[in-house]
């Protein structure tokens, strides 16, 4: 019985289109990403201050992405549209999370002195 129920759902899993992102959004996200991945390394050498870096890796995409639908609203037949926004802001924030994370936790050796 279980088997005929496995199959059954998902048989009709090809049937459901609910929430998907779309071409325009996936470039949006991945923009966000390498904008703020760059600004994140660029700040982060400068002035080895992590908070520092965050903050405007995080801002810079935001403000790439409102830049963008700004530009693209003043074309024939386009509106400003948030949810590009919303999509190249959490590329920002996926990589400026990660790269918080990871960059700069170098575990400093306590350096254990042997006595002979």
């Amino acid at each position: 019985m279980k088997t005929i129920v496995t199959i059954l759902a998902l048989s009709f899993t090809g049937l459901c289109s609910g929430q998907f992102i779309s071409n325009d959004g996936e470039l949006h996200v991945a923009a966000g990403a390498l904008i703020s991945a760059t600004t994140y390394t660029v700040v982060y050498s400068t002035t080895k201050n992590k908070k520092k870096a965050f903050w405007y890796s995080l801002s810079a995409s935001v403000l790439a992405g409102i830049a963008k639908e700004v530009y693209d609203s003043t074309k024939p037949h386009n509106n400003f549209d948030a949810a590009d926004v919303a999509a190249t802001a959490v590329g920002g924030l996926v990589a400026s999370t990660t790269l918080s994370l990871f960059v700069g936790n170098k575990k400093k050796n306590k350096g254990v002195a042997l006595v002979n």
